[in-house]
């Protein structure tokens, strides 16, 4: 057979191979375009089996296979949640266009663009985490979502209900990209609508989407505004469309630190005007957020807080510190939300605490301030371990120390039952008494090293509430000291010596030997079981109640002077009124009746020793106080103040 012959052939089986392949394609085409007609049900079907959700298409459908990149429309597009979120509705969607390219296992398909018109979104996640907008379900490893080249998504409706972050957003979104001329359009995201209650707004600029890839990280910004707030930031998500691992900056500012609420799900104190940045960090259901620093008034705060989520109640490990915190830069006057000071105003805050946040979580933090503003004190080196289990709160470690003097307890709190339970046990050892006396800050009225010990329980759903039911002990002792003389005479009521002392502006001190103070608690009254102040002049004993519910004082002090005066008034001195502003004065009846019946005098002394071990058992060796103790055997009257009268 020669060439040509071959040649001939081979031409031949070629006209029939095209030929063949022709018809083929041909019949395909037919087949296809046929096909595109009624490919609704087998492709709804399809996309039913693989996603969980049911899908319905009540308008239009067209589908265009016949390309490099395939194309689908439809119109009036219901999407149904997936199986792990409640029934319900994920997306409402006027129209829906997609555009796909073939990608890689283990992905398959990406979208080229798409489109959403008169979408309407209904978004949710409980508090588990089981959110209706995830690609697979909770806890089940994924490739992730398809990648996205192109969106366009005008004015979509958005509700949005997130029990882990504690957002409800109801409003409008739209996506799409924007560009200067000639450069490729980046993906920006912008809402606006009522977040958390309050109008807010939001904005996302992100890397193009026409770059986007698998194997780049994700850059992205954002800026939010709620309530006078204002949080800005930027991020990256290792993986596009994988927020499960996010890693951000973050920078705040506003009139309240409590408005970051609003925009972020978490419940921050009131403060005054303040600054926050930090970083946040998430890997799955472990977030992080770390170089914390924030600024409020003349506080400063700064740490670390780390949460795990992987649980049905979150676990928080944090270590916060302060070089200065000042108290009053915390809670609603510093955020102006309370109404003016004025003589009914409590000392004790009535705000009710976070009993629900107490009974939701795991928590150990650690605490230290260099400085500490408590009205006006100061205590310096403060160190607490607080630690939360579901229901209880207590601060385990609790220690501070004073210009003079060192402080240190422990406390829990119980919010499993409905009406909460506390307990504190706080001693204070060796505080300098004078550094109170602002007034005579030089030159203080009374002075030495005071040692004191608080036990107390009560219920109650407020520091207010706790107090008003509190029941338990309360004792004071100065060991050692010294008071102004002019005092010494008044409380001895030398009317003719005291008062020339003081204005003769006289500062000469009489020394105090041993001077104790204790109060039985029940039910938020302290009764006076003993006061006592020894010193080389006079003896000062008293009795009476303070009332912590009405947040008054009934005390009345009496002084038995150890020599022989002249022009002495036998009256005690009365300590009336709110605990703010009390009141000191003389018994009328008294000061105009100096010859009238004796008025009981002095205290019982029998149970001093207990008391003095009761806050620092090295206390009753003392030896004034020793001293003190050894006349405990003489049993005299005590004062009788209204209170003492009402009951007996």
């Amino acid at each position: 057979m020669d060439g040509s012959s071959i040649s001939r052939i081979a031409l031949r089986w070629l006209i029939r191979i095209i030929l063949a392949l022709g018809v083929g394609f041909m019949f395909l085409a037919a087949a296809v375009a046929l096909g595109e007609r009624h490919m609704k049900g087998p492709l709804l079907h399809f996309l039913r089996a693989r996603t969980g959700r049911e899908i319905r298409i009540a308008g239009s459908f067209e589908a265009h296979l016949l390309s490099l990149h395939p194309r689908l429309s439809a119109t009036k597009v219901v999407i149904g949640n997936p199986p792990w979120a409640p029934a319900g509705t994920l997306a409402d969607i006027g129209t829906l266009s997609l555009t796909l390219e073939l990608a890689r296992p283990p992905h398959w398909i990406d979208l080229t663009r798409l489109e959403m018109d008169g979408a309407s979104l209904h978004l949710t996640r409980d508090a588990h985490g089981n959110a209706n907008w995830q690609w697979v379900p909770p806890r089940t490893r994924s490739a992730g979502p398809p990648l996205i080249r192109s969106l366009s998504m005008p004015a979509a409706h958005v509700e949005l209900t997130d029990a882990v972050r504690h957002l409800q957003f109801s409003g409008t979104a739209s996506a799409a990209g924007v560009s200067d001329p000639g450069a490729t359009p980046f993906l920006h995201l912008i809402g606006s609508g009522r977040l958390n209650g309050r109008a807010a707004t939001f904005a996302i600029n992100g890397d193009p989407l026409a770059t986007v890839s698998r194997e780049r990280a994700y850059r992205f910004a954002f800026d939010e505004r709620s309530g006078g707030s204002r949080l800005q930031g930027r991020g990256s998500i290792d993986h596009a469309f994988d927020f499960g691992v996010l890693n951000t900056s973050f920078a705040a500012a506003g009139p309240d630190m409590r408005d970051l609420y609003f925009l972020t799900g978490i419940r921050l104190p009131d403060t005054g005007v303040y600054r926050l940045s930090g970083r946040f960090a998430r890997n799955g259901l472990h977030f992080l957020f770390s170089e914390l620093a924030a600024l409020s008034g003349q506080s400063d705060m700064s740490g670390t807080l780390s949460i795990d989520s992987t649980g049905a109640i979150p676990r928080v490990e944090g270590a916060l510190s302060s070089r200065w915190l000042r108290v009053s830069d915390i809670g609603a006057r510093a955020a102006g939300r309370a109404p003016p000071l004025s003589a009914s105003t409590p000392l004790l805050p009535d705000t009710p605490l976070p009993v629900a946040g107490i009974r939701h979580t795991y928590a150990v933090v650690r605490f230290h301030a260099s400085g500490l503003g408590v009205g006006r004190s100061t205590l310096h080196s403060v160190a607490a371990l607080v630690r939360i289990e579901p229901g209880i709160l207590a601060v385990t470690l609790l220690e501070a120390e004073l210009s003079a003097g060192h402080v240190s307890g422990r406390a829990r709190f119980d919010a499993r039952a409905q009406l909460p339970r506390a307990e504190l046990d706080l001693r204070a050892r060796d505080v300098q008494l004078g550094a109170f006396d602002r007034k005579h800050l030089e030159d203080p009225s009374f002075d030495g090293l005071l040692s004191g010990r608080v036990q107390l329980q009560g219920e109650g759903k407020s520091i207010h509430e706790l107090a008003e039911r509190a029941d338990g002990t309360l004792t004071a002792v100065l060991p050692h000291g010294a008071m102004r003389a002019s005092v010494a005479e008044l409380m001895g009521l030398d009317v003719s010596r005291g008062l020339g002392l003081i204005l003769d502006r006289n500062h000469a001190q009489t020394p105090i030997r041993c001077g104790v103070a204790s109060f039985d608690v029940h039910q938020g009254v302290l009764d006076a079981r003993t006061l006592v102040v020894d010193t080389d002049k006079v003896v000062i004993t008293g009795n009476g109640t303070i009332h912590l519910d009405s947040e008054t004082v009934d005390l009345a002090l009496r002084g038995e002077p150890k020599s022989l005066r002249l022009m002495r008034v036998r009256s005690p001195i009365w300590i009336r009124g709110p605990l703010r502003h009390p009141k000191f004065a003389l018994d009328a009846r008294h000061v105009m009746a100096q010859t009238g019946a004796a008025v009981a005098l002095g205290i019982v002394l029998t149970p001093l020793a207990a008391m003095l071990a009761f806050v620092d058992p090295g206390l009753a060796k003392d030896a004034d106080c020793a001293a003190l103790l050894a006349r405990s055997g003489t049993k005299t009257g005590q004062p009788s103040t209204p209170a003492v009268q009402a009951r007996h």
